[in-house]
């Protein structure tokens, strides 16, 4: 029953596109209607079978599903597929958001056609990275998201949509070239010469050369950072991301800061920590400093906004900061601390996922009544200083509880999903170290200055009369922010179903790094 389900994820989407692109050419009246539907189909084919991935995977089994075909031989690139607990739940995630996202942009009447296909193609990319176990393959789906997230930006953004777009696009293609250059260097130093991720497991660790007198694997390591560290961001490869969040369409939002931005980290835990262990270890106490300056900067940048897509932006960079605190743990002497560092890194991963799509979604109803986003009105405007909104509780309560919520669940609110994995990130810090993660724990505070802050004055006070006619959420913007919602309580009251999906597969990963010898000449 489940023979290539994988493939199916991955190209149903790309079938979709396609459909889309050869109804264009045989059919000549308006098809916006129809690009719609396919797209929505299409994804909603690919959460079902998604969904169905769910029901039969077995957390303690190991790669599963697995796709295997020898595809270019003179180099032993292979067509190799698999998911485990690390890549199952950022699969689920990318079909669920994508779903969302298409229902969210249903109101697209700029090209549509170019609009959904090239969505759909994005769609391809992303799951091709979560699920392909032949670093070639990883690499070619990685490249796959670049020229489709750039037109998204470049053609349905904002007033700066040109500057951002080539912004992300120049940021995205320098960090690939060092993750090319890192490829490049695991194949040839590895024996037998091989893009196969399992195999590496056993082979990157031998590599025993030297280039400028440094450890070849040391240069490695580097290179795969820079690449992925740049898609995360990691400070300070993180000022193109403001920019294309604030130019973005609202579902070109969501997606780039649910999905893209977990790829960073995936591909950090998916390629660097199992085949460079050493190194792992050796730059641990770095990602953990990184990890705390990403919590801080990005904290205390969302305060000083005006603007709440670019408030949301930034407080994108401050929680992923969690999630490089996290994984740093991985050298936690405590073992546990070093399982709650790396489960709650992959929870924040999906939690903040969820978090971020509801408020970039919620961001975005907004601006369709309001025709802005100001907290403040900034400066140059002609209503500079002003409060931008004011008393909106009034007259859209719906929005304001929704908002109150995902606020709430951005802060780190008991009971809420980004509570427990934040909390986890965290313990585990402070089990590796204690220093770095009591001054990241500031984050928490300003973390609840600027939401809090946001909601004030978005929410309570005099209602400005220039919006006493706004209307509340209609029944499509609330059927979408409902799912999100339920994810975000659901997995804050009851977290183990995450936590079981992940835990055996981060527990492997831990004996793996603290069983090399670096690790051991550390004892």
């Amino acid at each position: 029953m489940y023979n290539n389900i994988l493939t199916y994820l991955i190209f149903i989407p790309l079938i979709g596109s396609a459909l889309m692109l050869t109804i264009s050419i045989i059919r000549k009246e308006n098809n916006d209607n129809i690009y719609k539907w396919i797209a929505l189909i299409a994804t909603g084919l690919q959460l079902l079978l998604t969904i169905l991935l769910l029901i039969d995977f077995d957390p303690k089994a190991g790669m599963q599903f697995e796709e295997q075909y020898s595809w270019i031989p003179k180099f032993g690139i292979e067509y190799y597929l698999g998911v485990d607990g690390l890549s199952i739940p950022m699969v689920f995630l990318t079909s669920f958001l994508s779903f969302i996202c298409i229902i969210a942009s249903w109101n697209i009447n700029k090209s549509t056609l170019g609009y959904f296909s090239l969505f759909l193609m994005l769609d391809t990319g992303m799951m091709g990275v979560f699920v392909s176990l032949d670093f070639f393959l990883f690499y070619v789906f990685w490249e796959v998201m670049l020229l489709p997230m750039y037109f998204l930006i470049g053609i349905w953004g904002g007033p700066q949509r040109t500057y951002a777009a080539i912004k992300f696009f120049l940021y995205t293609l320098f960090g690939s070239v060092f993750m090319l250059l890192g490829m490049l260097a695991l194949y040839f130093y590895s024996d037998p010469n091989t893009f196969n991720l399992i195999t590496l497991i056993q082979t990157a660790p031998q590599i025993d050369a030297e280039l400028w007198g440094y450890p070849l694997k040391y240069l490695i390591w580097l290179a795969l950072f820079i690449g992925f560290a740049i898609k995360v961001p990691v400070f300070p490869f993180h000022t193109w991301l403001p920019l294309a969040h604030v130019e973005a369409p609202t579902a070109v939002s969501v997606i780039l800061a649910g999905v893209l931005l977990k790829m960073g980290t995936y591909g950090l835990l998916r390629i660097s920590y199992p085949l460079l262990p050493g190194e792992v270890i050796d730059f641990s106490m770095i990602l953990a400093i990184l990890g705390v300056i990403n919590i801080l900067w990005g904290a205390a940048n969302a305060i000083a906004q005006v603007d709440l897509k670019k408030m949301v932006a930034y407080s994108s960079v401050s929680h992923m900061g969690y999630v490089l605190l996290g994984m740093a743990a991985v050298v936690a002497d405590n073992k546990a601390g070093a399982q709650a560092g790396l489960n709650g890194a992959v929870m924040q991963m999906f939690n903040h996922g969820t978090i971020t799509a509801m408020l970039f979604l919620l961001v975005g109803v907004i601006y369709d009544r309001a025709h802005h986003r100001y907290i403040f009105f900034p400066k140059g405007h002609e209503k500079e200083g002003e409060v931008g909104f004011g008393g909106l509780n009034s007259n859209l309560p719906v929005f304001g509880a929704f908002m109150a919520l995902t606020f709430f669940a951005g802060l780190g609110l008991p009971a809420l999903s980004g509570f427990i994995s934040e909390a986890m990130c965290f313990i585990g810090g402070f089990s590796a170290f204690r220093t770095i993660t009591i001054i990241g724990t500031l984050g928490i505070l300003l973390n609840a200055i600027y939401f809090l802050r946001a909601y004030q004055y978005v929410f309570f006070g005099k209602l400005n009369k220039e919006y006493e006619g706004l209307t509340d959420m209609n029944a499509r913007e609330i059927g979408i922010i409902i799912p999100l919602a339920f994810l975000v309580i659901f997995f804050g009251v009851y977290p183990s179903p995450l936590l079981d999906l992940v835990h055996p597969t981060m527990d492997n990963l831990i004996d793996l790094i603290q069983s090399s010898s670096t690790f051991l000449g550390m004892k």
